[in-house]
C-alpha cells in the first residue's frame, strides 16, 4: 500500500471549545481558560489533535465575544494573558495544536478604532469603518442608506447622532463592519489580530464570516443599492447579494496569505457558508493561496431558508444526502480541501436535529450513527464540545426567557411586535426555535451528575440542560457502550484507514432511498461500504456492491446479516 504524507491539518481531528460554556474553574458561572487547561486530557483522550478556541478576546459580550474591543487582550471572565500563555504551552506539551477564532469583518463599537472613527467626520480613522449619509422619504423621514437586513434582525445600518451618518453593522448594532477597502485598515488588522497571536505560538485561525469583507458597490463605486424584495411582508431585506463573496474578497484573502499566514506552518479555515462549487474552489484550491479549507453550511442549514434559519420547512433524507454531497464532494478531482462537521457554536445539537432523542436507547444509537457518518466522510473532521457525549437540544418545556442568544432574542421580539396575540403562531415559532436556535450549542458542557452538571460551583451564566444526570462525561468515560467510547473508537478507525475515510472519494449509492444512506468510500488501494439507517423502522439489508464485506465498525453489538434495525449503521471494508 502506498503511504502518502499530507499537511498536518488534513489528517487532524479538531475539537471546538466555546469558552463561556466549557468549564468554570473559579465558580463565577462562566467557563474560563484554567477550566480548559484542566480538561485538555479529556480532549486528547477523545483522539483530537487540535483545539479550536472560540473568541477569547476582550469584549462587551453583546454577541458572545464576536464583538471584539481589543484583539490583544483577554476577556476578564475567561482569565488573563498569563492564563492564555499557559494554555498555549499546555496544549503543545500534549502534542496538540491550538487554533483561535479570527473575527475581522467587524469589531465591537467599544474598540478604540471605532471610537476614533465615530468621533468626527475628519478623524484619520473615519474611513476604517463604513459610513454613509441618511436617505429621506417624501415626508422627510430619515431612512438608512439601504434596505439591508441585519443577520440579527432589523436594519443593517445604525444611526450615529455625533456625525449625522449611519455605519454598516451586518450583525449587532454594536458590531460595526470594518472597511476592507482601506489598505491602512487591513494592515492594522493583520498586525493586531493575526501577527500578535502567531508570535505567541498559536497554530492557525478559524476565520469568521470569511466571505463578507468585500461589499458590492453601485456603479458609482461609492454608494450601495437596495436589496431585492425576498420577504414582501417586511421592509428590510437579506443583503447577501451585496455583502457575500464580493468583488475583492479573493484579493483580500490572497493579500492576507501573502503578507501573514504564508510565513507560518498554520491552519486556516474560513466560514463562508453558502456559495457555488466554482466560488468555493477559489477560496480553498491550494493553487489559489487563500485558505486551507472552508465551512459550507449545506448540512447544518438543511430544512431552513438560507436567509433566515427560523423559516423552517423540514427536509427529507434525500435533501440531507444532497447537502452532505455538496459540502464534502466539491473537492473531487481538484487540489482543494474540505471540512466535515455537523455541529458548532451556531448550530443546534445534531442528535436532536438529525437523530432520535425520544428514548435513551435511540438517543445513544442515533448519536453513534452520526459519529459513523462524520468519521467516514472526506475532509478534516471537526467535533464541537459535548457532541462526543451526545448532548441534546434544550427541553421544549423551557420558556423563551431561558434563551440568551442575541439572534433568538431579537427574532422573538420582532415577531411578537408583529404578532402580539396568537398563541398558535407562538407555539409554531417556539417549536422551530427549540429545533434550530444557536442557544442549544451554548448550554454548559455536562461533566458529571453533580449540581450544574459539574460545569460550575456557582450559578451558570445560562442554564444547564435538565438531562445532565443521564448525559455527562463522567458517566461515559470508561463505559465501552457509551457515545464517548464510540467516538473514541470511530476516530481510531478513521485514522487507521486515512486514505479511505479522510482522503477517499465519496459516492452515494441509494440516492432515492428515503430510509437508508448508503455510500462507497474509495482510495487507490481500498474500498469501504457504509450503510446508515436514518429511520425508525427495520429495513432489509441488501448490499448494493459486489465483493466480500468485512465489518470494521457498527453501532450495534449483534449484527443481523439480513436486517438493519432503526438507526443502525455499519462500516465495511470491501475485499
Amino acid at each position: 500500500m502506498t503511504v502518502k504524507t499530507y499537511p498536518w491539518w488534513k489528517d487532524s481531528t479538531i475539537y471546538q471549545i466555546w469558552p463561556a460554556s466549557f468549564r468554570d474553574s473559579n465558580g463565577d458561572g462562566f467557563g474560563d481558560i484554567p477550566g480548559i487547561i484542566k480538561s485538555l486530557d479529556h480532549i486528547k483522550s477523545l483522539g483530537a489533535s487540535v483545539v479550536w478556541l472560540s473568541p477569547h478576546y476582550d469584549s462587551p459580550q453583546d454577541d458572545m465575544g464576536y464583538d471584539i474591543s481589543n484583539y490583544e487582550a483577554i476577556y476578564e471572565k475567561y482569565g488573563t494573558m498569563d492564563d492564555m500563555n499557559q494554555l498555549i504551552e499546555e496544549v503543545h506539551k500534549r502534542g496538540l495544536k491550538l487554533v483561535c477564532d479570527l473575527v475581522i469583518n467587524h469589531t465591537s463599537s467599544e474598540h478604540a478604532w471605532f471610537k476614533e472613527s465615530k468621533s468626527s467626520l475628519d478623524n484619520p480613522k473615519r474611513d476604517w469603518y463604513i459610513w454613509r449619509k441618511p436617505r429621506y422619504d417624501d415626508k422627510g423621514n430619515r431612512l438608512p442608506p439601504t434596505n439591508w437586513l441585519s443577520h440579527f434582525s432589523g436594519s443593517a445600518w445604525n444611526y450615529d447622532e455625533t456625525t449625522d451618518e449611519y455605519y454598516l453593522c451586518l450583525f449587532a448594532k454594536t458590531q460595526p463592519d470594518l472597511n476592507w477597502e482601506n489598505e491602512e485598515t487591513r494592515n492594522a488588522i493583520y498586525k493586531s489580530a493575526l501577527e500578535f497571536w502567531f508570535k505567541k505560538g498559536v497554530d492557525g485561525f478559524r476565520i469568521d464570516t470569511a466571505g463578507m469583507y468585500s461589499k458590492k458597490f453601485a456603479k458609482d463605486g461609492k454608494s450601495f443599492e437596495d436589496a431585492p424584495i425576498v420577504f414582501p411582508e417586511q421592509y428590510y431585506q437579506p443583503s447577501s447579494d451585496f455583502t457575500t463573496n464580493g468583488p475583492r474578497i479573493h484579493e483580500f484573502h490572497k493579500e492576507m496569505f501573502e503578507k501573514v499566514t504564508s510565513n507560518y506552518d498554520v491552519l486556516t479555515v474560513g466560514e463562508v457558508g453558502h456559495c457555488s462549487k466554482e466560488e468555493a474552489l477559489k477560496y480553498v484550491s491550494a493553487n489559489e493561496k487563500e485558505m486551507n479549507m472552508m465551512f459550507l453550511f449545506d448540512v447544518v442549514d438543511v430544512g431552513s431558508d438560507k436567509q433566515d434559519r427560523f423559516r423552517y420547512n423540514g427536509f427529507t433524507l434525500k435533501d440531507f444526502k444532497d447537502a452532505v454531497a455538496a459540502q464534502s464532494d466539491f473537492i473531487k478531482g481538484t487540489d482543494a480541501w474540505s471540512t466535515v462537521f455537523i455541529e458548532n457554536h451556531d448550530q443546534p445539537r445534531a442528535v436532536t436535529r438529525f437523530g432520535n432523542t425520544s428514548n435513551k436507547q435511540l438517543w445513544a444509537k442515533s448519536a453513534k450513527l452520526l459519529a459513523l457518518l462524520q468519521t467516514t466522510l472526506t475532509g478534516t473532521l471537526y467535533i464541537y464540545q459535548g457532541q462526543e457525549i451526545g448532548m441534546t437540544n434544550l427541553p421544549r418545556s423551557w420558556d423563551i426567557e431561558e434563551y440568551k442568544d442575541i439572534n433568538t432574542i431579537n427574532y422573538w421580539a420582532q415577531y411578537k411586535e408583529k404578532t402580539p396575540n396568537d398563541p398558535e403562531a407562538d407555539k409554531k415559532l417556539l417549536d422551530v426555535i427549540n429545533l434550530v436556535a444557536r442557544d442549544h450549542a451554548r448550554s454548559p458542557v455536562q461533566w458529571d451528575d453533580s449540581a450544574n452538571g459539574g460545569f460550575s460551583t456557582g450559578t451558570p451564566w445560562t442554564r444547564v440542560n435538565d438531562n445532565y444526570k443521564e448525559i455527562n462525561v463522567k458517566a461515559q468515560t470508561g463505559d465501552p457502550d457509551s457515545v464517548f467510547s464510540f467516538y473514541q473508537n470511530a476516530i481510531k478507525v478513521r485514522q487507521l484507514h486515512k486514505e479511505l475515510f479522510i482522503h477517499g472519494d465519496f459516492e452515494i449509492l441509494d440516492y432515492e432511498n428515503d430510509k437508508l444512506f448508503t455510500y462507497v468510500k474509495s482510495s487507490a488501494d481500498q474500498k469501504s461500504y457504509v450503510v446508515l439507517n436514518f429511520s425508525n423502522e427495520d429495513v432489509p439489508f441488501k448490499p448494493l456492491i459486489s465483493g466480500d464485506l468485512k465489518l470494521i465498525n457498527s453501532n450495534v453489538k449483534d449484527v443481523n446479516e439480513n436486517t438493519l434495525t432503526p438507526y443502525e449503521g455499519r462500516v465495511y471494508l470491501v475485499e
